[in-house]
C-alpha cells in the first residue's frame, strides 16, 4: 500500500504526553499526526472509575489550558473531561482506534504502518503507555473468568470473597473500595508490608483496616493455585487454602517491549530494562526516533508521571527544530 500522507512528525500514543507533543509540534509549525490504538487518553480511561490522582490539577495541565477540579486532587472523570477539552481547544490531529503495527526506517525517513493505513514522516515519537500488558501471576487457574487484572468499580464484588494481589496504590485502592462496598477482602502481598509509595492519605487507612482485621492480609506470601471455589496461598506459616469468588490481581503493568525492540530501540541492560535515549533531547539510539513519558522508565513505571514528563514534549520539539535548521543549512550548502 502506498503512503497516504507525509508528515514532519508522527506521535504514537494519544495519552497526555502524546497530546503535549502534538501541541508543541503545532506551536512550531510542524505537520504532525497523533495515532492511538484506543480512545483518547486510553490508559486514563482504563483506570478505576473512582480513581483519584496523586497530583493536584495544575500539575497535570498541558498546552496552557487550565485544569479546574472540584477538589485539590482531580478524579478520573475530571481528567477525561480535561484532556478532551485540551484536544478540542488545540484542534489536535488525532486518529483513534488505529493500531500502529510497525515503524520502518528508510533512507527517506520513517514509514508507519497501521491497522488502517500507511504514513511517512521525518520524525517519530513513541509516547506509549503501559496499561495493556499486565504482569501475570503464572499460576494454574489464572485463566479462569474469576481472575481479573483490571478493575473498574466495586459493585460486582458485593457479598463476595475476594483476594486482592499487590501492595501498591492500585491494589490498596481496590482493597479499600471493595471492602467499603460489602466485599469480604483479603490481600496477598509478596513484600513484608504495604508499599512505601502508597498515597500518604490512603496508607494509614489500609494499615488500620488490616490491624483491626476487617481486611485480612498475608504478607511475604504468594498465590500458588486458583480454582473455581478456592485459592491456595503459600505463606510463611505454610500453605493456606481460602474460599474465594474473585481474584483481583493488581500486580502492575509493563511497557510494550516487543514493539519497541521491533522499532530498533536498544536497552541499557539494567534491572528495569530502561531504553536507551539522550536525556537532553529524548532521542533514542535510532536517529529521529524519540521517547516521551512513562515509556522512558522501562519497568520502573513509577518514575515518570504526567507532571514530571510534560517537559519531554518541549525537549523533543526543540531538538527537532534544531535538526531541521541544521539540515536546511546543510542542504543549501551544495
Amino acid at each position: 500500500m502506498a503512503s497516504i500522507h507525509d508528515y514532519d512528525l508522527i506521535i504514537i500514543g494519544a495519552g497526555p504526553i502524546g497530546l503535549a507533543c502534538g501541541i508543541e509540534a503545532k506551536k512550531n509549525g510542524l505537520t504532525y499526526l497523533i495515532i492511538e490504538k484506543g480512545c483518547l487518553v486510553n490508559s486514563l480511561y482504563n483506570y478505576p472509575l473512582n480513581m483519584t490522582f496523586f497530583s493536584t490539577s495544575e500539575r497535570l495541565e498541558i498546552g496552557d489550558v487550565p485544569f479546574i477540579s472540584h477538589g485539590a486532587k482531580p478524579n478520573r472523570v475530571e481528567a477525561l473531561e480535561y484532556f478532551r477539552r485540551v484536544s478540542m481547544t488545540w484542534g489536535l490531529n488525532v486518529k483513534l482506534y488505529e493500531k500502529v503495527e510497525s515503524v520502518e526506517h528508510t533512507a527517506a525517513g520513517q514509514v508507519i504502518k497501521t491497522s488502517k493505513g500507511v504514513y511517512s514522516c521525518s520524525y517519530t515519537i513513541l509516547a506509549l503507555g503501559f496499561y495493556d500488558l499486565p504482569y501475570l501471576l503464572n499460576v494454574p487457574g489464572e485463566e479462569l473468568p474469576k481472575v481479573k487484572h483490571y478493575y473498574d468499580e466495586p459493585h460486582p464484588y458485593f457479598g463476595q470473597k475476594i483476594i486482592v494481589v499487590g501492595a501498591a496504590n492500585s491494589a490498596v485502592d481496590v482493597a479499600l473500595e471493595t471492602y467499603r462496598k460489602g466485599a469480604d477482602v483479603t490481600v496477598v502481598v509478596r513484600e513484608p508490608a504495604i508499599g512505601e509509595s502508597v498515597k500518604y492519605w490512603v496508607k494509614p487507612d489500609i494499615e488500620n483496616r488490616i490491624k483491626e482485621g476487617t481486611i485480612k492480609a498475608y504478607f511475604n506470601s504468594e498465590i500458588k493455585r486458583i480454582d473455581d471455589i478456592s485459592v491456595e496461598i503459600k505463606t510463611p506459616d505454610g500453605i493456606r487454602v481460602l474460599e474465594n469468588d474473585f481474584v483481583l490481581a493488581m500486580t502492575g503493568y509493563q511497557p510494550p517491549f516487543e514493539f519497541m525492540e521491533a522499532c530498533g530501540i536498544k536497552f541499557r541492560g539494567d534491572e528495569y530494562h530502561t531504553p536507551v535515549y539522550d536525556e537532553q533531547t529524548m532521542e533514542s539510539n535510532m536517529s529521529d526516533l524519540y521517547l516521551a513519558g512513562v515509556v522512558c522508565g522501562g519497568l520502573k513505571t513509577n518514575k515518570w508521571f504526567i507532571e514530571n514528563s510534560r517537559i519531554h514534549a518541549n525537549l523533543i520539539i526543540d531538538a527537532i527544530r534544531k535538526k531541521n535548521a541544521s539540515r536546511k543549512t546543510e542542504g543549501t550548502a551544495f
